[in-house]
């Protein structure tokens, strides 16, 4: 069995955690339940499911209206306007609330298409999932060209190197994501944003698979956008967008007359997700109860939630070097993505994994009969995986720990995967 300093120096409390997600009580047959699809939708807390509940229950209303629960429901949307301010680092009027990331970034990549044309460059990567390649692909139909950044196939990283050529005085935006869904990998999202400036183009980052593994810091980051997933990080099924305000402000959003030209609301249309937005604010809130509950004497709610993710961070470390180190002793395990444990920072606990003799569907349904919850397929990582030759042959296993996993989770898995395959 691994074990290690960064495992053993983990002081997350899992008994809190795991009282505060009434899923996780599931039993298929009679085994518990194993929930390591987190890279697909994460489980929520009971207080996320509470403020849905209790929003539909005395306050159902639309905005903007001269009445008392019409005023509630405006207030909901500001509450957590500022909780998505906190957990990203902005101000509340740069957050903007929508069905999903994916078409976020269509409204985004329209809106930026208006301004391009015929000799104007936008850089990718084989890396993201589709919704980060996609949207600005349709753009090619405006005579846009689009130039796609290589990998290093060994481990699954961005070439740097080639990111930087690919930018060039026609590039007008940089669209990478924060971390692989795929195979885990986190980019440098910083050095990403300084290229793109350094030639005047915007950086978009897709910031969905990142999000529940790590603290996000737009200011810091510098990027003029970023994308995100509630449902990916404890929360209801929502996307948001950060955009800086001057181009919330300059951009022209695709729109119906009657609704507001202030941002941010002018790039929300239509009537918005009530009751998931009065959920986001409470799986923020759980961010922060965590962070406080580990010892953190945070000063404030942002503060609380940055705690929360180095507590979250050490026990997921942990938990990766057990999970990583028990599948290469397993007879033909291939992991696709970093497996140098010193280089752990570099990637999130979501690991591919493919096995001689065996399909990812026929493992993912082994594992599922025997209670583990685990994806199979390319996960909209499609140019990933036909990138490295496994799209014709069902793509990978893909095992995604969250915070709320525990060792014994991890060491159960491992002995079902070689029951499995042995």
């Amino acid at each position: 069995m691994l074990t290690t300093q960064t495992e053993s120096a983990s002081t997350l409390d899992l008994t809190w955690v795991r009282s505060q997600f009434p899923s996780l009580a599931r039993r298929v047959g009679s085994q518990p339940a194993v929930f390591l699809d987190g890279p697909g939708g994460t489980q929520v807390p009971q207080r996320v499911i509470d403020a849905m509940v209790e929003y539909l229950r005395t306050d159902n209303a639309n905005s903007g209206g001269a009445y008392a629960t019409s005023r509630n429901t405006d207030a909901v949307i500001a509450g957590a306007r500022s909780a998505m301010a906190d957990f990203l680092g902005c101000d509340p009027d740069e957050v903007v609330f929508g069905q999903n990331m994916t078409s976020l970034t269509f409204a985004i990549s329209r809106s930026i298409g208006r301004e391009l044309g015929p000799g104007d460059e936008i850089v990718l990567t084989y890396l993201d999932h589709d919704a980060n390649v996609a949207p600005w692909r349709a753009l090619e139909e405006r005579g846009v060209t689009i130039r796609m950044v290589e990998i290093r196939e060994a481990d699954c990283t961005l070439d740097m190197a080639d990111l930087a050529k690919k930018n060039t005085d026609r590039t007008k935006l940089v669209a990478v994501g924060y971390a692989s869904n795929a195979v885990g990998t986190i980019n440098d999202v910083n050095e990403v944003v300084r290229l793109a400036h350094k030639r005047g183009a915007m950086a978009f980052i897709d910031a969905v698979h990142y999000a529940p593994h790590g603290p996000i810091d737009v200011r810091a980051m510098d990027c003029d956008f970023l994308a995100c997933s509630t449902y990916k990080f404890f929360g209801p099924h929502m996307g948001v967008l950060f955009g800086k305000r001057k181009h919330l402000q300059r951009l022209e959003p695709y729109k119906v007359r009657p609704l507001t030209n202030a941002v941010p609301f002018r790039w929300e249309w239509g009537t918005l997700n009530h009751e998931c937005i009065a959920g986001i604010t409470a799986c923020v809130d759980y961010l922060a109860d965590l962070g406080r509950h580990e010892g953190a004497k945070a000063p404030n709610r942002r503060a609380a939630v940055l705690e929360a993710f180095n507590a979250i961070q050490r026990h997921e470390r942990g938990l990766m070097e057990k999970l990583i180190g028990g599948l290469t002793r397993i007879p033909g395990a291939k992991i696709y993505g970093i497996t140098d444990a010193k280089r752990f920072d570099q990637r999130c606990p979501t690991i591919a994994v493919r096995f001689d003799g065996h399909t990812p569907l026929e493992l993912a349904s082994k594992l599922g009969e025997r209670g583990f919850f685990t994806w199979d397929g390319n996960y909209y990582a499609i140019n990933l995986t036909e990138r490295l030759g496994v799209e014709k042959d069902g793509g990978f296993l893909r095992i995604g720990l969250a915070h709320y996993n525990t060792a014994e989770e991890v060491e159960r898995l491992l002995a079902a995967v070689r029951e499995i395959v042995e």
